[in-house]
């Protein structure tokens, strides 16, 4: 497998970021982590836009930074697209003219994105002939992205393209990221702070706290790791499991999804069946039970599993995390006087109880 390696170390004053890095060439790599944690900076000495002055980046079998023997590909000869929170497009230009900006620019040796399949991913036919003044926050951002794309890059760097939309403007344009991932199957490294933007994206996450990467690895690997959820932030700890969408009951406005052998119900989603779906689960959104209910319950979605570690018990605190296997694993929160009435131990065997309202869940800002 292709993988992007680098290694950063930049002082500044007050801050510094130090991070030796090592994830896959493809699919969707998240930096996620506090304001101020590094991620921006980060993604700009992979861009080339920042010079470490003892870095190392290499994509592939491609070298773009090799300080040892002096060698920086400026940011204008690395293969990538770069998108930033603010859309950056030219006033004077309309959407055609800035879409084709980069494409101009691009050696038609190298071109392989053409105008009319951009046009097509991100549903741009009926805004390419009008000026950016007259485009919402989030069209502005999908023209970014086709401008980005029409460079026909081998790396595209997002930093928090959505953190300027409003909450409506952000799932309007999910859709067509997730599909930009799916179709054109280019690397992305994607920088956030609200993991609810990319838990339907996100592949490999890496964490940032205070310039330096505390966990890197497959997302629900890094999500469900019980020594981290004091890193993540408590409306983000819990895991990433991936569903079918197997039917819908719209007289109860749920969708059910197929999760392995069991099905779960969330609320309604306007997708086909047979559509993937990531799910996040929230472990304060996670209670155990030992058995089958004896009487009927409010209670839709269980999930059999097997209790795998058990959290630190030196806290003070009145809760305790759960690790446990349903599959995949998953975390859960749990108070301390219920693990102790429960008498729960690794290897037990359980149920993991979901709370349907909560399968789809809009993360807070971390």
């Amino acid at each position: 497998m292709s993988t992007i390696r680098s290694r950063f170390k930049i002082q500044y004053a007050g801050f510094s970021l130090e991070t030796d890095l090592n994830f896959p060439a493809e699919g969707v790599t998240v930096i996620f982590g506090r304001s101020g944690s590094g991620k921006t900076t980060l993604l700009r000495c992979l861009a080339g836009l920042e010079k470490s002055s003892a870095g190392f980046m290499k994509f592939g079998d491609a070298v773009w930074q090799d300080e040892s023997k002096k060698l920086f590909l400026p940011v204008h000869r690395r293969p990538i697209g770069l998108v930033f929170q603010d859309a950056r497009l030219f006033p004077h230009l309309t959407v055609r003219d800035n879409l084709l900006y980069g494409y101009r620019r691009t050696e038609p040796t190298r071109r392989q994105i053409e105008l009319d399949q951009v046009v097509d991913l991100m549903n741009l036919q009926p805004l390419l002939d009008r000026r950016p003044q007259k485009l919402s926050g989030g069209e502005q951002q999908r023209v970014a992205i086709g401008r980005a794309l029409l460079k026909s890059p081998r790396l595209l760097l997002m930093d928090e393209p959505l953190a300027n939309l409003d909450a409506q403007h952000k799932q309007d344009i999910l859709p067509f990221l997730i599909r930009l991932k799916r179709e054109m199957r280019i690397p992305i490294v994607y920088v956030t702070h609200s993991l609810s933007e990319v838990v339907q994206l996100v592949d490999t996450l890496v964490l940032l706290e205070n310039g330096k990467s505390v966990a890197a690895g497959p997302a629900n690997e890094v999500l469900s790791r019980l020594d981290l959820a004091g890193k993540v932030g408590p409306s983000a700890v819990g895991s990433v499991l991936t569903a079918t969408v197997a039917g819908h009951e719209t007289e109860f406005g749920l969708t059910r999804v197929q999760y392995q052998d069991h099905s779960l119900y969330i609320p309604e989603q306007p997708l086909a069946v047979g559509s993937p779906l990531r799910l996040h689960l929230l472990a304060q959104d996670i209670s155990i039970a030992l058995g089958e209910p004896q009487a009927p319950t409010s209670i839709l979605n269980r999930l059999p599993a097997t209790v795998l570690e058990i959290g630190s018990m030196e806290s003070k605190g009145s809760a305790v995390n759960l690790k446990l296997d349903v599959g995949e694993p998953i975390l859960a929160t749990i108070t301390r006087k219920s693990l102790a009435h429960l008498n729960l131990k690794p290897g037990m065997q359980v149920y993991a109880n979901v709370k349907a309202v909560k399968m789809v869940h809009e993360i807070e800002e971390y």
